[in-house]
């Protein structure tokens, strides 16, 4: 097959100089993002940026911009319609914090993977520089950050709930999800000159208005006052806004915030497939952007370089999942040559060594809508789920337009193997009654490893999930490893895994440790729940109530719980120990000590006990107290009491140690060296 795609080189203009270079006086918009600029369609600035190209205006990209004043909004000159917005592929505060909230080092999506190039709260604080350098000029914020916040939303990190993003940042609209259909209809109505307080009826779009000016139909949900001060009402407002999240069913909402209100209307309609074949055409260089090479370059890239996108949205609709809110539960796909056309131009890349690394998406076996019914009605509502807790009877199980399109990319010349990295959902694929893509997935596509999802095994807590029971996962994993034998190869499942997710308790955590131990799992690499805005997982997180049911959730939020069920899912570690036998204890299930803390661990933990004992401590009349180890232990006690004129000066008495606090009536220090050391004298000294 000749190469009929040209691969291009040219980026979008970064400074005046690039303006300049294209015989440009002026920019019709600037696409700010919190990105390094990476030219590839699996990030949403190079997306919207290449779209707004396409549609025949002048656009320049500020990726990453100095966040400290307004200059660098002011880099290309005053543009002549508005700002895009976007914080980054990945939520500014998910980049940079831990879910034990301890700031990372690293940034995959920044120069060098260093961390720093963009603020906290990015979405916010690039809106409202971008209105301090032109207070007149339009923004329109998009993207996923302001997407998940743009209703009142519990913010984990602040453990508060927070205004819509409209209110906070100062944006004159909102665009969430993908975005492509409001950016070009936003940008379209700009530049015929209307003004953007008169755009308020593009699908896809929120913004805020008064109370005369609210649309005459609409449902309305809590306020953010209301929301703030009661749980209840938070957990109504939330399944009001998940029951309106589909483009045929939902309807307009309003949320009063502190003193306008946000309307949201119904959602943009999804790209049909020639529109995503289209969008995947654009003139993508693929590349990060020369500028950052002698900083590293930018590792995300590494991920995506030589993958493909092929469907968007996802019907699974798990409760900690953010794709629902942002892409949408109705599942669209490119073409089969859309596709095939992508791969074909990759093996002509320089780097490319014959590996594609991904055929997928957020789900990378869906292909069609859920059901034949979606489409006409719209999505189930009140938390009803196609795959879970069993399989709906309605649901489209097909894999073989799939299968065709993996089958064409593999002879294409040049290409060696094809992987499905991205998420295979197990339960989806159990389903189909023609295991023929099973085989073909077991023989073709699989690097050694393939990564599920489970996620838990506990029913309780995979019900909260909004995932299937553990028997269907049970059911795959033998499958898998029965096909890879036949095949002759030595294949293996990664499963990913979750503590602390709202439902889970600690005996369901160890319900979990048995079960991997049972079924000779080690997981490498597991994820505390993590409570980002806008999902119902968040909302049972933040009010304890199943916002379907309005039913209490056990929710684990100390430190120590958390770091017991996380502990227990890597049970096979020694550092662990401590705390997997902790665990087990509080749960009555000593009898698994044996079982999963390896004997290493558990004379780590007997030593410790040991020198752990408690001590026998006397307080005397004068103030004083005398530390002894009792008979049962040796070395330096632990934990003992101390009289409540301890000093502050942080030095621990030795055993036997007659101890005297600096304000022990009748002492007078001699200078004021004294004065500074704690004073203490040894009783049981040989003389």
């Amino acid at each position: 097959m000749e190469n009929s795609s040209p691969i291009y080189t040219e980026f979008l203009p970064i400074s005046r100089a690039d303006m300049e270079a294209r015989g440009w006086e002026q920019l019709d918009f600037v696409v700010v993002g919190g990105d390094a600029y990476v030219d590839h369609p699996s990030f949403g600035t190079a997306i919207i940026s290449r779209l707004l190209e396409a549609e025949g205006y002048k656009v320049g990209v500020l990726a990453q911009p100095r966040y400290t004043d307004c200059e660098d909004f002011k880099r290309f000159g005053k543009p002549k319609y508005g700002f895009f917005i976007g914080g980054g592929n990945v939520d500014s505060m998910v980049s940079h914090y831990s879910v034990a909230k301890i700031p990372r080092a690293e940034d995959e999506y920044s120069p060098g993977g260093k961390g720093g190039a963009r603020p906290d709260r990015s979405a916010t604080v690039y809106t409202r520089l971008a209105k301090q350098a032109y207070p007149d000029l339009p923004v329109i914020l998009g993207g996923l950050e302001a997407s998940l916040r743009r209703f009142a939303h519990y913010d984990y990190w602040l453990d508060t709930v927070l205004p819509s993003i409209a209110e906070d940042s100062g944006a004159d609209i909102i665009s969430f999800g993908m975005g492509e259909h409001q950016t070009v209809a936003i940008a379209r109505r700009l530049a015929a000159g209307e003004p953007v307080s008169s755009i308020t009826d593009v699908d896809g779009t929120c913004y805020l208005t008064d109370f005369d000016h609210l649309p005459e139909k609409y449902v309305e949900c809590a306020g953010f006052k209301k929301v703030a001060s009661d749980k209840t009402a938070y957990a109504k407002a939330c399944r009001i806004q998940m029951d309106n999240q589909d483009v045929v069913s939902g309807q307009i909402i309003v949320q009063k915030q502190s003193e306008k209100y946000l309307v949201q209307n119904i959602p943009a309609k999804p790209l049909v497939r020639w529109e995503l074949d289209r969008v995947y055409a654009l003139p993508y260089t693929r590349r990060y952007h020369p500028i950052y090479e002698a900083m590293g370059g930018v590792p995300a890239i590494r991920e995506v370089q030589f993958s493909i996108i092929q469907n968007r949205g996802c019907f699974g609709g798990c409760n900690f999942c953010a794709i629902q809110l942002h892409q949408g539960r109705r599942v669209t796909s490119r073409s089969a040559d859309s596709i095939v056309a992508e791969a074909e131009r990759m093996t002509h890349e320089p780097d490319f060594k014959g590996y594609i690394h991904d055929i997928g998406g957020p789900t990378a076996n869906f292909r069609f809508p859920s059901c034949r019914e979606q489409m006409l009605r719209g999505m189930c509502n009140g938390g009803k789920h196609c795959l879970a807790p069993t399989t709906c009877s309605h649901m489209i199980v097909d894999h073989s337009d799939y299968l065709k399109i993996l089958r064409r990319v593999r002879e294409l010349p040049g290409v060696k193997k094809v992987f499905i990295r991205s998420g295979i959902r197990f339960d989806y694929l159990m389903a189909d009654p023609d295991d023929t893509f099973f085989k073909e997935l077991v023989e073709y596509h699989v690097s050694g490893q393939l990564k599920v999802a489970p996620e838990h095994c506990a029913p309780n807590t995979l019900a909260y999930m909004g995932k299937p029971p553990i028997q269907t996962f049970n059911k795959f994993k033998d499958k898998f490893y029965e096909l890879s034998k036949k095949a002759g190869k030595k294949q293996y499942l990664v499963p990913y895994l979750m503590s602390s997710h709202p439902g889970s308790t600690l005996s369901d955590a160890v319900y979990l440790a048995e079960y991997l131990y049972k079924n000779h799992m080690r997981p490498e690499q597991v994820q505390d729940f993590y409570p980002t805005p806008g999902t119902v997982s968040t909302c049972m997180f933040y009010t304890g109530l199943d916002p379907y049911t309005l039913k209490p959730v056990f929710v684990e939020k100390t430190a120590e719980g958390k770091a017991l069920q996380r502990a227990l899912l890597q049970y096979y570690e020694p550092r662990n120990a401590e705390k997997v036998i902790k665990a087990l204890k509080m749960t009555h299930r000593e009898d698994l000590i044996p079982l999963l803390v390896p004997a290493e661990g558990r004379r780590a933990v007997q030593r410790s006990a040991r020198r752990a004992e408690a001590a026998e401590v006397t307080i005397h009349n004068d103030g004083t107290y005398t530390v002894r180890p009792n008979g049962k232990g040796k070395g330096r006690p632990q934990g003992h009491a101390a009289p409540a004129n301890r000093s502050a000066g942080g030095r621990q008495p030795s055993p036997g140690a007659r101890f005297a606090p600096r304000s022990t009536p009748g002492h007078k220090p001699k200078n004021d060296q004294q004065k500074e050391n704690t004073t203490w004298k040894n009783t049981n000294r040989k003389k």
